[in-house]
C-alpha cells in the first residue's frame, strides 16, 4: 500500500497547483497520514507558503504550519515559519511591563500605592523568567541546527535583553525592599527616589529597543495607491490608464515646483462608467489616495453621496444639501454613485435634480470652492452617458482624457475575485469548488444586471453559509473549517430525484408525434454540438429560434416550456424559463414605445425562452409603424444576445408566413419550423382520461363510448384546451348530481365520471361559444 500512495504523490502532488493538491490531500487524507505522514506534512506546508505569498501571514497560515508540524515535528519548513510567528510575538511580549510615575510630591498613600504595583510587576516577572529563558533557548537551539541565520541572530538579541531586563527588575526590586523599612518611619529620600526613577529608566529603555529588534524584517509595508491598484484583478486597460494619468500628475506637479507656468490648472473630476460590482467604489476611493500621495489634495477623504442625500423636497432645500455636502469634501473627493439618478427623462417639473446638477457646477466654478475638491461621478455606462449628454454644463467640467469605463470581467477573473473573497474570510477553494463557482457564475451572468464581484461575494458567503449547516464528521477540523469544496457551492435540490425530466414530459405529451421526434432529432444535434465544442472541434451553427404553427389548443406552449428546459438541460440556456407573450406586451400607443417595452420583455426572457403567441398580430394594417418597430427591436435584440435568447414565434400557419415576409432579418433567424397538428378523436380522450386521473377521477366505458361517438360526428374547436374544460365541466356536473341524491355516497360513485356528466358538460361548453 505504501508503495501505491507514494507513487501516486510523487504524481500528483510534487508539482500541483494548490487547489488540485486540496483536493487530493481531502480524498486521501487518512492513507497520507498513515503511510507518507512527511509527504503530507510537507504539502501543508507548501499550501502554507501559498498564502504568505498572497499576503496572509496570519494565524491563518500558521494553522497550516502547526497542522504540519503535528503530522511531522521534525518538518524544519513548518517549524521556521512558527519560529519566526512566536518571533512576531514576541514584540508585544512586554507590553505588560508597566511603571506609573513615582513623584517626591506624591501624598505617602499614593507612594505607597505605587510602590506595591511596582513590586508586584517585578514579582510577576521574576516568577515567569526561567521559564521563558528556557522556550528562548529551546528555539535557539533549533535554529542554531538549521542555516536560518537572521532569525536566529534575533532571538539571541531578544535573549540577551531579556537577561539584562532581568538584571534591571532584580534591582528595581532590591531598591523597593531595602526601602520597606523606610516607608514605615518616613517619605523617601531625594537619593532613593533617584534610584528607583533611573532603573525604571533603563526598563523602559530596553523596552524599547525590544520593540525595534525585528521591525525591518516583520513590519508589513502599506501599499501605495498604485500597488494597491495593481493588485486589483483584471482590468488591464484601466491600470495603464490610471497609471498614465498617475505619471501626467506627477509631471504636472515637478513642472510647477520648477517654477513653470501653468494657465489651465489640472482636472481632478472623473466620470468611471461600469456595470455593477466592476470596482467603480474602489477605483474612487483610489483616486483620492493617488491625489493625497501626489499632494494634489489634502486629504485622501472620500465623501459618498447619492440622489436621496442631495435632492431636496422643497425649493432650497436642494441647494443648502449640495453645498453641505460639497463643504464636507473640501480637500478631498466627493462620490456620486448612480449620478444620472439626480436627473431623468421624463421626470416632472416638482423634481429638484436639476437644481442639484446646477448647484453642483457652480460650487465646482466658484473662487470659494473650485480646485479645492475632486468630483468622481460613476454610473452604468448607457445611463451615464444618456444623463451627460443632457447636461451640457455638467458634462464640460470632465475632461474625455478623465472618463474611464470599466469593463465587465471575464468568468476566469470572477473566479479570481471568488478566491480572493475565500481568502479574506480564511478559506481556501479546491478545484472542483472553483469549477463549480464558476458554473454559479456563468448562471447569474445572464444580462447586464449581473453583479460582477458583488455576485460573486454572494455566491462565496453562500457557500460558506452551506459549509457550515453540513456535517462533515470524517473531515479534520483545520479542513472543516478551511476548505470550502464543491458541495458547499452546491444548493438544496429538493425532489430532484421526484421530477420527470424534460424529455420524459415530452415523451408522455399525447399526440404531436412528428414534433416530438423533430425537437428529439434537434436535441440530438445540438448536444452533439456541444461536445464537439468542448472537445476544440469545429461545430454547426446552432438555430435555437423556432416557428411552431397549429391551431389553438394544439399544446404549442406546453411544448415550449419543455423546449426550453431540453435547452437549459444540455447548457444551452442558463436558466431554462419560459416567458409567454401576446402584442399587448410589445405594442404601444406611440412611436418609440414600442421598442422600450419590447426590450423590457425580452430582457424578462434572457437565459431562457420568450414564446410570442399569435404573433402575426404584431403586424396588423392599422399599426404598421408599431409593429415595424417591434420587429426591428427583436432583429435587434436576437443578435446582441446570441446564445443567451431563444425566441419562438406561434400562430396559425398563414399568417406566420406573412410575418416572416415582413421582415427579411427576421425570416433568417428562425430555421426551425414545427407544425401542431389537430388531436384526433383518440387522442382527446386520452388526454381526459390523463386529465382525470391526475384528480383521482375514472371516466366509465359508457362515457368514453358516448364521447368516441360525440366527437367522431362533431369535431370541437380547441383541442387539448376544449379536452380540458370538457373534463372540468364534467366534475362539476358530476358534484351537483351526486349532491341531489339523499342517500349515502356510494365511495365507488365520487370517482366516476358517467355518460350523463360528459353529456351534461357538452350541453353547458356549446352554450357558452
Amino acid at each position: 500500500m505504501k508503495n501505491t500512495v507514494n507513487k501516486m504523490i510523487d504524481i500528483n502532488l510534487e508539482n500541483l497547483p494548490y487547489d488540485q493538491k486540496l483536493d487530493y490531500i481531502l480524498k486521501n487524507y487518512n492513507e497520507l497520514k498513515d503511510e507518507s505522514p512527511n509527504v503530507l506534512a510537507d504539502s501543508l506546508v507548501s499550501i502554507g507558503k501559498i498564502l504568505e505569498e498572497k499576503g496572509m501571514r496570519t494565524s491563518f497560515t500558521k494553522r497550516w504550519m502547526e497542522k504540519a508540524s503535528d503530522i511531522n515535528s521534525n518538518n524544519q519548513q513548518a517549524f521556521i515559519y512558527l519560529s519566526q510567528f512566536r518571533l512576531k510575538e514576541k514584540q508585544s511580549f512586554l507590553d505588560e511591563i508597566e511603571f506609573s510615575p513615582l513623584r517626591e510630591l506624591d501624598t505617602r498613600t499614593q507612594q505607597e500605592l505605587t510602590i506595591k504595583k511596582y513590586r508586584e510587576t517585578c514579582t510577576k516577572f521574576l516568577d515567569q523568567y526561567d521559564d521563558e529563558v528556557a522556550k528562548f533557548q529551546e528555539e535557539i537551539d533549533a535554529l542554531e541546527k538549521m542555516d536560518e541565520t537572521t532569525l536566529l541572530n534575533h532571538y539571541k538579541q531578544y535573549i540577551e535583553l531579556y537577561e539584562n531586563l532581568h538584571d534591571e527588575m532584580v534591582t528595581l526590586f532590591s531598591v523597593i525592599n531595602d526601602f520597606d523599612e523606610t516607608t514605615k518611619r518616613a517619605l523617601y529620600t531625594k537619593t532613593q527616589f533617584q534610584q528607583i526613577q533611573e532603573t525604571v529608566f533603563n526598563i523602559n529603555s530596553l523596552k524599547t529597543e525590544w520593540k525595534t529588534i525585528s521591525n525591518d524584517s516583520m513590519e508589513e509595508n502599506v501599499p501605495t495607491a498604485i500597488q494597491e491598484l495593481n493588485q486589483m484583478i483584471g482590468l488591464s486597460n484601466v491600470k495603464k490608464r490610471i497609471e498614465q494619468f498617475y505619471d501626467y500628475i506627477k509631471y504636472q506637479k515637478y513642472r510647477k515646483e520648477a517654477g513653470f507656468k501653468a494657465v489651465d490648472e489640472l482636472s481632478l473630476n472623473m466620470i468611471i462608467l461600469g456595470n455593477p460590482g466592476t470596482g467603480k467604489t474602489k477605483l474612487a476611493r483610489l483616486f483620492a489616495k493617488i491625489y493625497h500621495e501626489l499632494g494634489v489634495l489634502p486629504r485622501e477623504e472620500v465623501i459618498e453621496t447619492n440622489r436621496a442625500q442631495l435632492v431636496g423636497s422643497f425649493v432650497g432645500q436642494t441647494e443648502e444639501n449640495v453645498r453641505n455636502i460639497v463643504e464636507k469634501a473640501i480637500g478631498g473627493v466627493l462620490f456620486i454613485d448612480e449620478a444620472y439618478s439626480l436627473k431623468r427623462a421624463g421626470q416632472s417639473g416638482n423634481d429638484y435634480g436639476q437644481a442639484a446638477i446646477d448647484t453642483l457646477v457652480s460650487l465646482m466654478t466658484s473662487k470659494e470652492y473650485g480646485g479645492k475638491f475632486s468630483v468622481i461621478m460613476a454610473g452604468y455606462p448607457e445611463e451615464m452617458r444618456k444623463f451627460l449628454d443632457a447636461n451640457p454644463g455638467l458634462r464640460s467640467r470632465f475632461p474625455q482624457s478623465n472618463m474611464i469605463e470599466l469593463p465587465d470581467y471575464s468568468l476566469e477573473e470572477l473566479i479570481q475575485i471568488g478566491e480572493k473573497i475565500a481568502f479574506d474570510n480564511e478559506f481556501l477553494l479546491t478545484k472542483d469548488a472553483k469549477k463549480e463557482l464558476g458554473y454559479l457564475i456563468e448562471q447569474e451572468r445572464v444580462d447586464t444586471t449581473f453583479g460582477n464581484a458583488r455576485t460573486v461575494q454572494n455566491l462565496i458567503m453562500d457557500a460558506i453559509f452551506r459549509k457550515g449547516t453540513r456535517i462533515e464528521p470524517d473531515t479534520p477540523e483545520l479542513f472543516r473549517y478551511s476548505i470550502l469544496v464543491k458541495e458547499d457551492f452546491q444548493k438544496e435540490r429538493s425532489n430532484v430525484l421526484d421530477r420527470k425530466s424534460p424529455m420524459e414530459k415530452l415523451d408522455e405529451l399525447i399526440g404531436l408525434k412528428e414534433v416530438k421526434e423533430a425537437v428529439q432529432t434537434y436535441i440530438s444535434f445540438v448536444k452533439m454540438q456541444q461536445i464537439r465544442r468542448e472537445q476544440g472541434l469545429p461545430s454547426v451553427p446552432i438555430q435555437l429560434h423556432s416557428v411552431f404553427t397549429g391551431n389553438p389548443g394544439t399544446g404549442k406552449t406546453t411544448l415550449a416550456k419543455i423546449y426550453a428546459e431540453l435547452l437549459k438541460e444540455v447548457g444551452i440556456l442558463k436558466r431554462g424559463h419560459l416567458v409567454v407573450s401576446g402584442r399587448a406586451d410589445f405594442v404601444a400607443g406611440y412611436v418609440g414605445q414600442s421598442a422600450i417595452k419590447t426590450k423590457k420583455k425580452i430582457r424578462e426572457a434572457l437565459g431562457g425562452v420568450l414564446f410570442i403567441d399569435e404573433a402575426y398580430s404584431l403586424f396588423r394594417d392599422n399599426n404598421a409603424d408599431y409593429g415595424k418597430e417591434v420587429v426591428d427591436t427583436i432583429v435587434e435584440e436576437m443578435t446582441k444576445h446570441g446564445e443567451n435568447l431563444v425566441i419562438i414565434l406561434a400562430g396559425y400557419p398563414n399568417e406566420m408566413d406573412m410575418l416572416l415576409e415582413s421582415n427579411p432579418g427576421l425570416k433568417s433567424r428562425f430555421k426551425k419550423f414545427f407544425h401542431f397538428d389537430d388531436y384526433s378523436t383518440e387522442e382527446l380522450i386520452q388526454i381526459m382520461q390523463l386529465f382525470v386521473k391526475r384528480y383521482a377521477y375514472v371516466l366509465d366505458e359508457e362515457a368514453i363510448e358516448f364521447l368516441r361517438d360525440e366527437l367522431s360526428n362533431n369535431p370541437p374547436k380547441g383541442n387539448g384546451r376544449f379536452a380540458e374544460n370538457l373534463i372540468h365541466e364534467a366534475i362539476q356536473q358530476q358534484a351537483v348530481r351526486l349532491m341531489k341524491q339523499k342517500t349515502d355516497l356510494d365511495p365507488n360513485e365520487v370517482n366516476r365520471i358517467t355518460k350523463e356528466d360528459i353529456s351534461e358538460s357538452i350541453k353547458t361548453l356549446q352554450k357558452g361559444e
